[in-house]
C-alpha cells in the first residue's frame, strides 16, 4: 500500500507541479500589480467589515473558517518534514510560495465570491461553481467536485489526526496496546482517536453555521498562543537568531540537500500548509455577506500570510534556533541538528522535541495541545469543503441521505487516520492537496484568458477607493462579467 501511495504521489507532485505553484503566484501577483502588498492596510480593515446573516457569514468568520483550513499539522509537523526532507533552506521557499500564493489566494477567492449562489437558504461557492459558470465547463466542474470530496472527506483529514494521535502519543507515552483488526495499536491513540471522533461528530451535525462560530473564537486563540510560545523561545536564543536566518538563506540556494529538494520539499509543505491555489479557500470565501467579491478575496489573500510568514515561520525558528532535527536527502547522508534518525520527520517530533529542550515535559504537552487545536479545526474545514462540493453535485445528482454518508465517512477516516502510521498518512494526504491544486490552478488561469473576472472585480474594486464611496457596489453586467446571477439580483 505504502509503495502504491508512493507511486501515485511521484507523479502528482513532479517538478511541473511545484513549478506551476510558484509561476501561478508570480504571474497572477504581477496581473494585480502586488495586491498582496499595496492593500495590506485595506486587508486589515475588512478583517471586521461584514456582519453575519441568517444565510452566510461574516468577512471575519469566513477568515476564520478559512484560516482552520489552512492552520493545521502543516504548520507544525509539515514544516519538521520540510527542513527534515528540504534542508533549512526550505524555508525560505515556504515564504516565497507564501507571499506569491496571496496574489493565487486573492483570484480563486475573489472568484468563488462572483460565481456564488443561494443554496437552500446558505451562501455557497468554490471552484466548482466558478468552472461551470465562468469557464462553461461542467466535465471539468465534475471532475474538481469529486476529486475533493475524495480529497478532503477521505484522504486529507486523516493526515490532521494521525498528527494528533502520533503527538499525543509523544506526549503521553504508549505503555499499553490494544488489538484493531489484526494491529497492535497504543492506548493512547485509540483514545484519541474516539475523543476526536465525538467531538467531531457534534460539531459536523450542527451545520456551517457551528462551524463558524466555533472556529471564529478558537483559531485567533491557538494561533496568538502558539506564536507567543515561539516568541519566548526566539527571545532566549535571540543572540542565535541571525546565524539561523543567514543558514535559511544560504541553504535555499545550496546544495546541502539538493536545491531541487529544498525547492521541492518548501513549495510541498507550502502550499499544503497555506492551501494558495488548491481550491480550498474559495468555498469559505463564498460564504462570506460581504458588498463586493474584492473585499473577500483581499481577506483570504491576507490569510496566507497568517498561516505561512507567521505560524509556520514559529515552527521553522523553534525548531532551528534549539538544534532539534536532522537532514535527510535523496543522495545526502544524515546531516544538521542534534536529533538522530530514529525521530520520525514526517510527525510533530521535531516541534515536540524543541519546545521540551527549553521548557521540558510541559513542551511536548504544549504542542499536542495545539495541534489537536490546529488539526481539528482543519478537519472541520474539510468537512465544509466537502459539503459544498456535495451540494453542487446534488443540483444534478440527488440521492438520499447524501450528507449522513460524507458525515459517516469522514468520521471514519479521522479514526483511522489516528492510528495508521505517518509515511502513508501524509502521502495520501499530498495525493489529495496535488489533485486539487492541479484542477484549480489550471482552472483559473483559462478563466484568466476568458475574460479575468477576478482581475475586473479587483479595477473595479480599487476604482471605488480611489472615488472614497461609503458602500461598494458590484455589477457584473457593468464589467462584463456573464452569469454572475447572484449579484444581479
Amino acid at each position: 500500500m505504502q509503495e502504491i501511495v508512493s507511486t501515485i504521489n511521484s507523479y502528482v507532485w513532479s517538478s511541473a507541479l511545484i513549478y506551476l505553484c510558484l509561476g501561478a503566484g508570480l504571474f497572477f501577483s504581477v496581473l494585480t500589480r502586488f495586491a498582496q502588498v499595496r492593500h495590506f492596510r485595506e486587508m486589515l480593515r475588512l478583517l471586521f467589515s461584514g456582519k453575519e446573516s441568517d444565510r452566510g457569514i461574516s468577512s471575519f468568520q469566513a477568515l476564520a473558517v478559512s484560516l482552520s483550513g489552512r492552520v493545521g499539522v502543516g504548520n507544525i509537523a509539515g514544516v519538521a518534514a520540510a527542513i527534515g526532507f528540504g534542508g533549512p533552506g526550505a524555508i525560505f521557499w515556504m515564504w516565497v510560495v507564501a507571499f506569491l500564493g496571496a496574489s493565487t489566494a486573492y483570484v480563486e477567492s475573489a472568484l468563488g465570491q462572483i460565481y456564488k449562489e443561494v443554496d437552500e437558504g446558505q451562501l455557497r461557492g468554490g471552484p466548482a461553481y466558478y468552472i461551470e459558470k465562468a469557464m462553461g465547463q461542467k466535465w471539468y466542474a465534475w471532475i474538481f467536485a469529486i476529486s475533493t470530496i475524495i480529497a478532503v472527506g477521505l484522504l486529507l483529514p486523516g493526515v490532521q489526526s494521525n498528527s494528533i494521535g502520533n503527538a499525543a502519543e509523544l506526549a503521553f507515552g504508549s505503555s499499553s496496546t490494544v488489538d484493531f483488526l489484526g494491529d497492535a495499536v497504543s492506548t493512547t491513540k485509540m483514545i484519541t482517536a474516539v475523543t476526536v471522533v465525538a467531538i467531531l461528530a457534534f460539531i459536523v451535525f450542527g451545520g456551517v453555521k457551528r462551524i463558524a462560530h466555533f472556529t471564529q473564537i478558537v483559531v485567533p486563540l491557538m494561533a496568538l498562543g502558539y506564536i507567543l510560545m515561539a516568541l519566548i523561545i526566539i527571545i532566549m536564543h535571540i543572540g542565535e537568531l541571525p546565524g539561523i536566518l543567514s543558514m535559511i538563506l544560504q541553504d535555499a540556494f545550496t546544495p546541502m540537500a539538493g536545491l531541487g529538494a529544498a525547492i521541492g520539499w518548501g513549495v510541498k509543505r507550502g502550499v499544503y500548509s497555506n492551501e494558495a491555489g488548491q481550491g480550498t479557500g474559495p468555498h469559505a470565501a463564498a460564504a462570506a455577506e460581504v458588498e463586493h467579491p474584492a473585499q473577500q478575496g483581499l481577506v483570504q489573500a491576507f490569510s496566507v500570510y497568517v498561516d505561512t510568514l507567521f505560524v509556520c515561520s514559529a515552527t521553522a525558528f523553534m525548531i532551528l534556533i534549539t538544534n532539534q532535527y536532522y537532514v535527510t536527502g535523496v543522495d545526502a547522508p544524515v546531516s544538521g541538528g542534534m536529533l538522530g534518525s530514529d525521530v520520525i520527520i514526517s510527525s510533530p517530533a521535531f516541534t515536540q522535541l524543541a519546545l521540551e529542550s527549553v521548557m521540558g515535559g510541559f513542551g511536548k504537552v504544549f504542542v499536542a495541545v495545539a495541534l489537536f487545536f490546529f488539526a481539528f479545526t482543519t478537519i472541520l474545514a474539510y468537512y465544509y469543503i466537502a459539503e459544498t462540493n456535495v451540494a453542487w453535485v446534488r443540483r444534478t445528482f440527488k440521492f438520499p441521505g447524501e450528507l449522513t454518508i460524507l458525515k459517516i465517512a469522514i468520521t471514519a477516516s479521522v479514526f483511522y487516520g489516528t492510528i495508521r502510521s505517518a509515511d502513508t498518512a501524509w502521502a495520501m494526504g499530498d495525493i489529495g492537496v496535488g489533485l486539487m491544486a492541479w484542477l484549480n490552478i489550471i482552472g483559473i488561469l483559462i478563466l484568466f484568458f476568458m475574460g479575468s473576472p477576478a482581475l475586473k472585480a479587483l479595477r473595479d474594486y480599487e476604482r471605488q477607493m480611489k472615488e472614497g464611496v461609503t458602500k461598494y457596489t458590484f455589477d457584473p453586467d457593468a464589467l462584463g462579467i456573464k452569469n454572475a446571477d447572484f449579484w444581479k439580483k
